[in-house]
């Protein structure tokens, strides 16, 4: 298999060490001002509601002010600050002023109730919030609140002056964001996470992918998740490249924002993938049996000679299919967030677009692997980066064991929660992911599934439902699946397979009133993938909901809370 040489990304900062900043990475902010002063008449920032566009010169100004206002109203260092609210050029702004002021920043999910958003805060003692208006009004009166849109209520954050602030930027282990993972009720877990551990894993991160100062880097996804955040924001504001910030998840919106924002990386989760390519795909069926056949077979080639070769015949050749998902401009998209199915992963590829998927979690700031352009591996969610180990734990007899993770990029600590933080970080500082798989001799991982979600048969076998879910996601008669275990011989601790499935609007449609229609071609589906998978893993259990499955804001089932939901049935 190819294999390619790490790229020493981060060479740059030997032009400004002992200058700009001390030690081996720069702070959050200190990297952005010397991007800035890189690249100071580069796009930083591009939002469409409104349409603005702030170059880096303009951008850093900004955070300047911003930060030295807060620092004026009374922020001190070490403060907490939340941001809530949809993508945008402003939350970004907050973001950084929060930081440059010295303060940590808390970013919370949008979709929060007010309620759940409130008892994130109360625990993780947070004084201030930067949101829009209409959820500032909901929120207690006993924060100080600044907003992201122009308000008669509260300070707007683009009025905000206030000079060049006196206080000195965090750096190295300085906590600079805490993350919430879950537990909107209970004790939550706030991912702490330092300047070294941010700004080391987005340079880390492009030692497998090559970002430029002329990239367009698309944020869809909530830019308050660590996904978001470290794969598009840093890795611009550490190139020079620009964010283009998405406002709505919906193919048309996507697709329209593509063009205009003229973006060159696209940064998305299996589900949005998996839709546009099965939308491509039943398209080209459409043009008739002979035709579909003659591409898929031109799509074959394109891909082998990609792989062997590394040509790219597949960008010309297909340039009117891939236009038609509005990817012309686009150079590379990136997967991650979820497991993605290697026929999606070869199909991009086939079609000539740079395809790779990538892993990581939250707690790891969040990415650990990412698959290089030049040499990606179907299977495999990624290479490893440099200073980063990886071990497996209590491998089985294929190998397959549970992930751990030791580097630069693994979290603090979760805040305010010592046990939970020492049932998954040793003192040594390696990181039990929760996650099952094997890495081969070049530092490539391939997952199984996660541990908490195994399924034990009653001839002891374990099933990890991401396996078999994986099989269903280019399905476009389901919209939506889950499978889960259930107690299927309680004295002999069996579990039996069970798959909780939402069929599409397509399959709906074509059912009519009927809906023991729609289940029977469920059914029908269910059948033919048992029929090509081991005994053990056959799903015996099917559940049709007419009702969407819960899901976070990046667009993963919630699996607990289908447990719930639907425990009842099983």
């Amino acid at each position: 298999m190819k294999n390619v040489e790490y790229r020493n990304a981060w060479a740059f900062l030997d032009e400004f060490r002992g200058r700009e900043f001390e030690g081996m990475w720069p702070g959050v902010t200190e990297l952005f001002r010397i991007t800035t002063m890189r690249f100071p008449d580069n796009v930083c920032f591009r939002s469409f509601e409104p349409d603005r566009s702030l170059t880096y010169t303009e951008a850093w100004r900004r955070v300047e002010a911003i930060a030295a206002y807060l620092e004026k109203d009374g922020v001190r260092s070490g403060d907490k600050i939340a941001v809530m609210g949809h993508n945008s050029s402003e939350w970004a702004l907050a973001y950084f002023a929060v930081i440059r002021a010295g303060a940590i920043i808390v970013p919370l999910d949008n979709q929060l109730k007010d309620s759940e958003a409130e008892h994130f805060m109360e625990f993780g003692g947070v004084t201030r919030i930067f949101a829009e208006p209409e959820r500032l009004d909901a929120l207690s009166d006993s924060l100080v609140k600044y907003s992201l849109e122009a308000s008669e209520r509260y300070p707007f954050i683009m009025e905000m002056e206030g000079g060049v602030p006196a206080v000195k930027a965090g750096r190295g282990q300085e906590v600079a964001a805490i993350l919430f993972t879950s537990g909107t009720t209970g004790t939550p877990k706030g991912v702490m996470l330092t300047h070294d551990n941010l700004v080391s894993d987005c340079l880390l991160t492009q030692a497998n992918l090559d970002f430029r100062s002329t990239d367009r880097i698309y944020a869809i996804l909530p830019v308050s998740h660590a996904y978001t955040m470290e794969a598009v924001v840093y890795s611009a504001i550490s190139t020079g490249g620009a964010v283009i910030f998405g406002r709505k998840l919906a193919m048309t919106r996507i697709m329209s924002e593509l063009k205009e924002g003229e973006v060159t990386i696209l940064m998305a989760v299996p589900m949005l993938y998996n839709k546009m390519i099965a939308a491509l795909m039943n398209g080209v069926r459409k043009k008739g049996i002979v035709v579909y056949g003659l591409i898929r077979a031109m799509m074959k080639i394109s891909g082998f000679l990609k792989i062997v070769t590394g040509r790219n015949v597949g960008k010309k050749l297909f340039h009117s299919l891939s236009s038609k998902l509005s990817l012309d401009n686009v150079r590379t998209c990136i997967s991650g967030g979820g497991p993605l199915p290697t026929s999606t992963f070869k199909m991009f590829n086939e079609l000539g677009i740079d395809f790779v998927q990538g892993y990581g979690l939250t707690e790891a700031s969040p990415i650990t692997h990412v698959n290089p352009v030049e040499a990606y591996r179907l299977e495999s969610v990624g290479k490893k980066f440099p200073m980063e180990e990886v071990k497996i734990i209590n491998p089985d007899s294929e190998g397959n064991g549970v992930i751990c993770i030791k580097g630069p990029m693994v979290m603090k600590g979760y805040y305010n929660n010592p046990e939970a933080t020492a049932e998954v970080l040793s003192e040594d500082g390696w990181l039990n992911t929760g996650d099952v798989g094997h890495q081969d001799e070049d530092g490539y991982l391939y997952l199984t599934g996660r541990a908490k979600n195994v399924i034990v048969t009653e001839g002891g076998k374990n099933v990890f439902p991401e396996e078999i879910e994986d099989r269903f996601q280019l399905c476009s008669e389901i919209e939506q699946c889950c499978v889960i275990g259930y107690e299927k011989d309680a004295a002999r601790k069996a579990e039996g397979i069970a798959m909780i499935v939402v069929p599409s609007e397509e399959l709906m449609k074509l059912a009519g009133s009927d809906k023991s229609l729609a289940e029977k071609r469920i059914n029908e589906i269910v059948d033919a993938v048992n029929h090509d998978i081991q005994q053990y893993k056959r799903i015996d259990k099917v559940i049709v909901s007419y009702e969407p499955l819960p899901m976070t804001s990046t667009k993963k089932v919630r699996r607990n809370d289908v447990k719930v939901r639907f425990g009842s049935m099983l």
